[in-house]
C-alpha cells in the first residue's frame, strides 16, 4: 500500500463512521413515529369495535331502564329519542365517533350522568386496588423468579414454580369467593376477620377511615397478588435462565465477583427485557382493574361499574369503559416499545 492511498482510506473510514452515526441518530425518531402511528390506528380500531360489539348484546336498554314498569309506546319513543336510539345505525355511529374524539362518550342510561364523570368517579378506587396489587405481585414475582432461576432444579425452585403455576391456573373469582368464605364468614372455630365486600364501613373519619379502607382492601389485594404474581415469576425465571449460560457471567465469576453480585449487577438487568414487557402490560391493566374480582368483593371501581353497565345494557357507559380499558393497554404497550431501545439499542435499528 502506497503512502498516497493511506489518506484516502482514512477519509473513507471517516465517511463510513459519520454515516453510521447519522443512521443511528435517525433510527430512533423513525422507530418512535412508527410506534405512535401504530398506537393511533389501534385506538381508532378500538373506537369502531366498541360501538358495534356491544350492540350484539341481547336486550332493549330502553325497556330495561323502565324497571319492568308498564309504560306507553309514546314514553318508550320519547326515551329512544332522548338517547338517540331512534336514529339510523350509521348516524348513531358517526355521532358517537365525533363526540368520542373530543372526550364525550355520551350520557349513561341508568345514571343519567355523563359517562366520563362516572369513569372519573370510579377510577381512583380501581387504581387503589389494582395499583396496590400491581406493586406487590410485580416485586414478589421478580424476587422469587430471580431466586428460582439462580437455584434452578433445587427444592426451592420446584416449590416456587409449582405454587406459582397452581395459583395462576385458579380463576380469580373462585379464589375470591373461597377467601370470603374462610376469612370473612368464617369456618368452624375460625372467625371472620375481614369484611365480605365494599370499600368502607361508613361513619369513619381521618386515620380511622384509612384503616377501614385498608381493612376492606386486604382480601381483594391478596386475591389479585396470588393469581397474578406467578406470571411475572415464570417470565423472569425463564429470561434469567437464558442469560445464565452467557460468557460474560463466566468472565465476571472468573474475576472473583460473588454470585450475588454477578446476579444483581449483570444477569438480572440483562434478563429484564421480557419482564419489562409484562410489567407495562400489567400496568395498563391496572386502569381496567379486574372485573370479576371487583364484582365479587363489591369494590366500587371501573370493573364493577363495567359489570353493572353490561347487565342493562348501558351502551354509552359500556362503550366508554371498553375504550378506556383498551386505550390504557395500548398506551402502556407503546410506552414499553419506546423504553426498549433505552435498554437495548439494537431494538431501534
Amino acid at each position: 500500500m502506497t503512502a498516497d492511498a493511506t489518506p484516502a482510506l482514512v477519509e473513507d473510514e471517516q465517511r463510513t463512521a459519520a454515516g453510521l452515526r447519522v443512521r443511528k441518530s435517525s433510527a430512533y425518531p423513525r422507530y418512535l413515529a412508527g410506534k405512535v402511528a401504530g398506537a393511533a390506528v389501534s385506538l381508532l380500531a378500538v373506537l369502531v369495535t366498541s360501538f358495534f360489539l356491544f350492540r350484539l348484546i341481547p336486550g332493549d336498554p330502553v325497556k330495561t331502564m323502565t324497571g319492568g314498569r308498564q309504560v306507553s309506546a309514546e314514553q318508550l319513543a320519547a326515551y329512544r329519542e332522548e338517547f338517540g336510539l331512534d336514529l339510523p345505525l350509521w348516524r348513531q355511529f358517526t355521532d358517537y365517533c365525533g363526540k368520542a374524539l373530543t372526550g364525550d362518550f355520551g350520557t349513561s342510561y341508568q345514571f343519567r350522568a355523563p359517562v366520563l364523570d362516572k369513569i372519573t368517579e370510579a377510577l381512583p378506587n380501581t387504581l387503589l386496588l389494582t395499583g396496590t396489587a400491581f406493586v406487590l405481585y410485580t416485586a414478589l414475582g421478580i424476587l422469587l423468579g430471580t431466586r428460582s432461576a439462580w437455584r434452578h432444579g433445587k427444592l426451592g425452585d420446584r416449590v416456587n414454580t409449582g405454587l406459582a403455576l397452581t395459583l395462576y391456573s385458579i380463576p380469580s373469582f373462585w379464589l375470591g369467593l373461597l377467601l370470603i368464605i374462610v376469612l370473612s364468614v368464617g369456618i368452624g372455630p375460625l372467625p371472620g376477620m375481614f369484611p365480605t365486600g365494599g370499600m368502607e364501613s361508613g361513619g369513619e373519619e381521618g386515620f380511622a377511615y384509612v384503616l377501614d379502607v385498608a381493612h376492606h382492601l386486604v382480601l381483594p389485594v391478596v386475591t389479585l397478588v396470588a393469581v397474578e404474581y406467578g406470571q411475572t415469576l415464570l417470565v423472569t425465571r425463564s429470561a434469567l435462565l437464558d442469560e445464565m449460560g452467557s460468557d460474560y457471567l463466566t468472565t465476571a465469576r472468573a474475576k472473583g465477583l460473588r454470585d450475588d453480585l454477578v446476579r444483581r449487577r449483570h444477569a438480572v438487568p440483562n434478563a429484564l427485557l421480557p419482564t419489562v414487557t409484562l410489567i407495562f402490560i400489567n400496568l395498563g391493566r391496572t386502569v381496567a382493574g379486574v372485573i370479576l374480582v371487583e364484582t365479587v368483593f363489591s369494590w366500587p371501581g371501573l370493573g364493577g361499574l363495567f359489570y353493572q353497565a353490561l347487565s342493562v345494557p348501558d351502551l354509552p357507559l359500556v362503550q366508554g369503559l371498553f375504550f378506556v380499558f383498551a386505550a390504557a393497554v395500548i398506551l402502556m404497550n407503546t410506552l414499553a416499545d419506546l423504553v426498549y431501545p433505552l435498554l437495548d439499542p439494537r431494538v431501534a435499528r
